[in-house]
């Protein structure tokens, strides 16, 4: 393995790599799908290229439910087989590929006191838990159990004693998804991938029929190259169908995108130890546990508008808020909201006009010669989309490819993680950091904890945590752009932290502090500090005027009215 950093020199290497020869397969697209593909790619000994318009997962991949999860909802749909599957792809990152960013998590299911209810409810969440178990991998998480109002209240006091009669217990997993892709991307460079983000496909090369490159354009300093590959994965998500267009090819398959909002509110307005799981008239509302707050989602509607910046409505936010409030005893206001934030799911459409019934299965498929596209699924089975796209790259290729081996390759951080967890008693004494911080640190940094605790020797001020965002250090600034690729400031408060959606500010009052901190490691000038200051302070402007409208197409208008640090055009 290589060095696992991803730093401005770094970058520059791998763009001026991508350009020097022919690659065996270059990913477009650097959500949690491309990612997966170059790292599986990568470990089969093909050189590989991934490159990304904006930031690693700036799109669908930093806007879920933050949820590893086998997806309960699908077994009432009968869709057992996409249950199965993705129940042994959270037991391998529990327990062998990712156990430092995804972790355990208890929901509670609320019984409204029809009589078959429990049954049924009871029968399916024991189903979930049997194919968990008989993956081989489901054997690291508590099973569920049956619980009385009593016992339910007594774990979750937040609820309303009328809005239930007893309850059904179970255990999912969740991750930082923005972190957990920049992770999977410096894994896949660590085995030799050539990656570079801000760095846009506009145009791809042709030979006759066959898709033999395509045109990037460095979007960091004007300049266009030729990157020619054997073959090109197109893994470009909602935006699976603009990326066909530009070989004329759309192949034969649609991707409709359908729009999911979620909720940030202060822990202390949930009065509960575990997360719940709600039934609404369309799909299911979550209230995720997630350290200092509570996430709650989502909602499930098309998008026809801006990919780039999906807008909350007042309408989303209300409606999110009524359905929570449903059960709660102290009902949450819009005063009590410290973040919204809006992502869109690729799904592969069908007959069904409503987005909540589109198929979350996956599609590749050879769109032309030399181009394989990958489309669909959910983040959870990420994994085994790169491992179906990089089979179907390897039927093009005139060579033997080795298969996939990614269900043992940990993550980078992942290696001796245990272990360090277990000495971080020690490493806080070392360190002369409390232990709750360096906790923090191993729950997203894994082994690679031990970079920033070399950082901060070397610079102790680093130790000290954010001036208006104290979960997190100055260190982990300065890191996010010396190895983890941020290159902007919004990189860092809305994907390596999570400030902007965890502070009632959205990450306002720290934004000259971060920015400074940055500017060494990016060659920023007093110039470039402010511009991204001041982009950063329209942007959060522009989502709160959005979140006031009453629609999709009024909020559409406001987030628009803030544009790209580095323009896409």
């Amino acid at each position: 393995m290589r060095s696992t950093k991803l730093g401005p020199v770094e970058r520059a290497a791998a763009l001026a790599r991508l350009g020097e020869r022919e690659l065996d397969v270059l990913v477009v697209g650097g959500g949690v799908v491309g990612g997966g593909t170059a790292l599986d790619a990568a470990t089969r000994g093909l050189v590989t290229g991934l490159v990304e318009a904006r930031d690693w997962a700036a799109g669908t991949s930093s806007r879920s439910s933050k949820l590893i999860h086998g997806g309960l909802r699908y077994l009432e749909m009968l869709d057992f087989a996409l249950v199965k599957e993705a129940l042994q792809e959270r037991g391998l990152l529990l327990g062998r590929l990712a156990p430092h960013l995804v972790k355990p998590v208890p929901f509670l299911y609320p019984l409204q006191g029809r009589g078959w209810e429990r049954p049924y409810v009871g029968s399916g969440v024991a189903l979930y838990d049997a194919m968990s178990v008989s993956s081989g991998h489901g054997r690291g998480l508590p099973l569920h159990r049956h619980l009385s109002r009593r016992q339910a209240l007594h774990l979750a006091p937040a609820l309303r004693k009328d809005a239930l009669v007893g309850a059904v217990q179970y255990w999912d997993a969740q991750m930082d998804d923005a972190r957990f892709v920049a992770t999977l991307v410096r894994t896949a460079a660590s085995y030799g991938a050539h990656v570079a983000n801000r760095a846009r496909v506009i145009g791809f090369l042709r030979e006759g029929e066959r898709v033999v490159g395509a045109r990037v354009h460095d979007l960091e300093s004007g300049g266009q190259f030729v990157v020619r590959a054997r073959q090109i994965v197109n893994a470009t998500g909602v935006w699976t169908d603009e990326t066909q267009a530009m070989v004329g090819e759309r192949g034969q398959f649609h991707v409709r995108a359908s729009k999911g909002i979620h909720l940030v509110v202060p822990r202390d307005r949930i009065h509960s130890s575990t997360g719940l799981i709600l039934r609404t008239e369309k799909s299911v509302l979550f209230v995720i546990p997630w350290g200092r707050h509570w996430i709650v989602g989502t909602t499930d509607t098309e998008w026809t508008l801006d990919k780039d910046h999906p807008a909350a409505s007042s309408a989303d936010i209300e409606y999110l808020l009524e359905h929570v409030n449903s059960v709660l005893a102290v009902p949450l206001s819009r005063e009590d909201v410290e973040g919204v934030y809006a992502g869109l799911r690729p799904l592969l459409a069908g007959e069904s006009e409503a987005t909540s019934k589109l198929s979350r299965e996956h599609v590749v498929q050879h769109a032309a010669p030399g181009l394989v596209v990958v489309a669909g699924g959910k983040y959870t089975t990420y994994r085994v989309m790169a491992k179906d796209a990089v089979d179907e790259v390897a039927h093009g290729l005139d060579q033997k490819v080795a298969p996939c081996c990614t269900d043992s390759v940990p993550l980078a951080g992942a290696e001796g993680y245990r272990a360090l967890w277990n000495a971080r008693g020690e490493l806080a004494r070392e360190s002369g950091l409390h232990v709750a911080r360096v906790e923090h640190l191993l729950n997203r940094y894994g082994t690679l904890t031990e970079e920033l605790l070399e950082l901060i020797a070397g610079e102790p001020g680093l130790a000290e945590p954010l001036s208006g965002a104290d979960d997190y250090l100055r260190a982990e600034v300065v890191y996010a752009a010396r190895a983890e690729g941020a290159r902007h400031l919004d990189d860092v408060l809305a994907r390596r932290t999570r400030i902007s959606i965890e502070t009632f500010d959205r990450g306002t009052a720290v934004m000259a502090e971060a920015a400074a901190l940055m500017a060494p490691e990016l060659g920023w000038d007093e110039a470039q500090i402010e511009k991204e200051i001041e982009h950063y302070r329209v942007r959060v402007e522009a989502e709160r005027e959005s979140q006031e409208q009453p629609d999709d197409l009024a909020a559409d208008a406001a987030r628009l009215g803030a544009p790209d640090i580095v323009p896409l055009k």
